[in-house]
Order: C-alpha cells, then sequence, then structure tokens
C-alpha cells in the first residue's frame, strides 16, 4: 500500500513538473513546505502566471540587480530570521514588500524594508520621533517584523497565513477562515444550508462586513468553526467566488503571496548559477554588518572619517537616523556598520569627535519657520534641539542648528525672500481668509508663515506676507 502511494505522489509531482516546466526543482516544494503550503499548489495556474513573469529577461535582470544592491544587508536579515525561527523564504516577504528598499515608503506611508505602518511599528518596539524612523532601520525592523510574523503563526498555525496576514490583517484572515470552513461544511453537508445556526453566522457575518456589528462578533464564530473537522487550505481561501463583491482574500493579497513564492523560487534558476551571479547563491555564509553603540548628538559624518568610511556608505546603512544626527536624547544609541569596519571602530570608538555645529544668532525679522526653510532643517528640530519651549524668538539669540560647522561652506542658500515680505496690520472686520485672497496666498500660507496656531485675529495684530 505504502509502495503505491508512493509511486502515485512521484507521479503527480512530475505532472506538476510538466506544468511548471524546466525550472521545476526540488527546491521549489521546499518552499511551498516552508510555507505549510500543499505541493498541489504547484500546479496553480495564477502562480504559474507570476513565476512566468519573474522568469522574463527584463524582470530576471531586475531580480539580479536588486539582490547585488542588496548584497550588504541581506546576510544580516536572514541571520535574524533565522535565529528568530522565521523561515528562510520570509527573506523574499521584504523584496516583494520593499524592493530591499530600506527608505521605501507606500501610497498609504507605510515605510521600510517591511513597509510598516507608524503605528504597527510603535507596537513592536519602533521609534519614530525627531531624530530616528526605526521603521527604515534594517536590524531592528526586522527584528519586529519577525516578532509580528511569529505572533501570527502562533494564531495561524501556518506561515502562509501569517504571510498573507501581515499583508491584509489578521481580522480579515480569521473572516476569510470563518466564511470558508462554512461553506465547505455546507458544501460537504447540503442539508445544513437552511439550519439555523448556520444562518444565523452568515447573517452575522454580513452584518459585520455592513459595518452593523464589531469584530468580535467574527471572533466569536471564528472560535467555533476552527473546531470543527474542516480545515480550508490555501486552495480554498485564494479560490475567487463567482458573484460575490467581497472574497475570502483580498485580490492584492492573494497575488502577494504568489509574488513571494514566485520571487523565492527564482532563485533556482539557471541565470543565478551563472558565473557572474554565482556569488549571489552564497549570501548569508558570513556576517556583513555589525551594530555597535555610540555616544548621542554625535554626527554620522564624524563617525564616517573616525572609522575610514565614506558618510554616504555609512548612511545608506543607517537611513532610519533623521538629519544624520545620532539622538542627543540618548546618552547611548547602536547604529549599523559593515563587520568590516568593526576593528578600526573598536580601536577609535573613544576618539570620535564631538561635532561641532553651526550656531546662528538671531537677527530682527528671524524666525523658526525662516530659519528651518533657510537651512533645510525641520523647525520641530531646531525648537527641541535648541530646548525652546515657543516659537519665539530674541534679537541676539544663539541658536544651534543640527548642521557640522564644517559643512558651512557646502550649504547652498536660498535667497532670503522668506525674510523679506509686507508688514499688514489686522482693521476690523479681517479674517485670515479675506487677507489671503485680498493677497492671493494660500490661508495654511499665512498661518505658517505667521506661526498662528488658529484662524483667530485681534485688531492691531502684525501679519507678515510673505
Amino acid at each position: 500500500m505504502n509502495k503505491v502511494f508512493s509511486l502515485i505522489l512521484v507521479f503527480s509531482l512530475y505532472s506538476y513538473a510538466s506544468l511548471i516546466g524546466s525550472s521545476y526543482s526540488q527546491r521549489d516544494l521546499q518552499i511551498l513546505e516552508e510555507l505549510d503550503i500543499t505541493p498541489s499548489f504547484i500546479s496553480d495556474y495564477k502562480l504559474q502566471r507570476v513565476y512566468s513573469q519573474y522568469q522574463s529577461k527584463y524582470n530576471s535582470s531586475s531580480y539580479v540587480e536588486k539582490l547585488n544592491e542588496a548584497s550588504l544587508f541581506v546576510p544580516k536579515i536572514k541571520e535574524i530570521l533565522k535565529e528568530e525561527g522565521i523561515p528562510d523564504v520570509f527573506i523574499y516577504m521584504a523584496m516583494a514588500e520593499s524592493n530591499f528598499t530600506m527608505d521605501a515608503k507606500s501610497r498609504v506611508r507605510a515605510t521600510g524594508l517591511w513597509q510598516f505602518m507608524s503605528a504597527t511599528g510603535r507596537r513592536y518596539g519602533l521609534e519614530n520621533d525627531l531624530y530616528v524612523d526605526e521603521r527604515m532601520d534594517l536590524i531592528k525592523s526586522t527584528k519586529a517584523a519577525a516578532d509580528y510574523l511569529n505572533r501570527l503563526h502562533r494564531l495561524f498555525d501556518k506561515w502562509y497565513l501569517a504571510a498573507i496576514a501581515y499583508n491584509c490583517g489578521e481580522g480579515r484572515v480569521i473572516e476569510a477562515i470563518t466564511r470558508a470552513t462554512i461553506d465547505l461544511y455546507v458544501e460537504q453537508n447540503p442539508k445544513m444550508k437552511y439550519d439555523k445556526r448556520i444562518l444565523e453566522y452568515r447573517n452575522t457575518i454580513r452584518a459585520y462586513q455592513e459595518k452593523r456589528v464589531r469584530f468580535k462578533e467574527i471572533r466569536k464564530i471564528y472560535n467555533v468553526v476552527k473546531k470543527w473537522d474542516i480545515k480550508p487550505d490555501i486552495n480554498d481561501l485564494l479560490t475567487v467566488q463567482n458573484k460575490i463583491s467581497r472574497q475570502y482574500i483580498p485580490s492584492e493579497s492573494r497575488s502577494y503571496i504568489r509574488k513571494i513564492i514566485s520571487l523565492a523560487m527564482m532563485k533556482s534558476q539557471s541565470f543565478i548559477r551563472d558565473e557572474e551571479n554565482s556569488h549571489l547563491l552564497n549570501m548569508g555564509i558570513s556576517t556583513t554588518v555589525a551594530t555597535v553603540p555610540v555616544k548621542g548628538g554625535l554626527h554620522l559624518r564624524n563617525i564616517a572619517n573616525s572609522i575610514g568610511m565614506s558618510y554616504e556608505e555609512l548612511l545608506e546603512l543607517n537611513k532610519h537616523i533623521k538629519q544624520s544626527i545620532i539622538p542627543p536624547t540618548k546618552k547611548v544609541y547602536e547604529i549599523n556598520i559593515p563587520y568590516s569596519r568593526l576593528s578600526r571602530f573598536n580601536e577609535a570608538k573613544d576618539s570620535i569627535k564631538d561635532t561641532k555645529f553651526l550656531v546662528h544668532i538671531v537677527r530682527s525679522g528671524d524666525t523658526l519657520y525662516g530659519l528651518s526653510r533657510k537651512y533645510k532643517i525641520p523647525y520641530s528640530l531646531i525648537k527641541d534641539y535648541n530646548n525652546l519651549k515657543s516659537n519665539m524668538l530674541s534679537l541676539k539669540q544663539k541658536i544651534i542648528l543640527p548642521i557640522p560647522k564644517d559643512m558651512l561652506g557646502k550649504i547652498k542658500f536660498s535667497n532670503d525672500r522668506y525674510r523679506t515680505g509686507k508688514k499688514y496690520t489686522v482693521k476690523s472686520g479681517d479674517s485670515l481668509y479675506s487677507i489671503a485672497k485680498r493677497y492671493k496666498i494660500k490661508v495654511e500660507k499665512l498661518k505658517r508663515d505667521n506661526n498662528l496656531k488658529t484662524s483667530l485675529l485681534r485688531i492691531g495684530d502684525k501679519i507678515v506676507i510673505r
């Protein structure tokens, strides 16, 4: 009996192989196995279509180019994923999310390699303030993504469900499993189609979709049906139902999981084994990035100089550090350096020069907003760095600008029109809207130029028109 089963399995795998074509390999099945996906999914025609698109000359060249560009930090990501118990295939989730671009931003403001929204990032310990946005820190964001994926895996017990939930949210996956389980149950037990309990479940699901009940009602049903002897697999959940607007899984997420699988399978392609690309097969064997502690307030430029590397190269590994300044609010903060520079850093770490920043002496007409525009620094950063309690400046007040002093000659200043302008005295009947209309400028600009928090004006107020 076992021999017969083995022959059937081998025959079926060769059938899948013919569907995938010459690119099929045992590693392709291993990728599915890592994601807890049944081997039969290799014959999914939509997966084959996505996979074929990636095998085109243009896409294969782009694939190699992106892996080469990320060759410095991909091994570190693989190392972290392994430490956190995440399957290797998830390195291609980062590729699907951001194309290995550390400062990638989506139209909905998801940011970084792993495309965290700000609130989700904070939930997993990623700071986002005046000085840093750790969603762009390759190490911290990867650890946060691993925490998130492990949590989703504990919830759903399947890695492919964790990946889908990462994309569309765990609530949508819970709803999908709930609906698919009920549909499969009725399909197997047609007489139960009009069972009172089934009808109640479906009515509740509809009410949730129409936002008449809260998600907790779906979770109650989910907690019941997941105990049934019916387990929808990936083929069930990704199926497209006729005449139903809300599918089990959103279209974007259905494409997303197929994209991850296809990107992972590309590593088996013959062009990767070509002599000029063979180094990509060994990515992850050696450590390439080290994390080191540095003093708060330092500038990345000074650190780069001390370890004998270019400022631009160091910045590439630390795009999460805004304005290139190590948070002055922290005594010590960790940054990323190439592992090859670690010995040099250990020798120089106690002699890194403090950065001498520019000092601006306030003159008549200066404002925080004006200084911000002139020096191209967020005014909130100038305010925080100088511990200013308000936006008011005094004549001859010294303002520290977080730009290294030796950069003064390299700053391209725009003309000083921001400091000139007509001063208008508010009269009876005036409003910000009427003044803005008279001078053909936007109300928001008028408020910004005058540091106004509200639209309220008093007779006699001086308004600068720039």
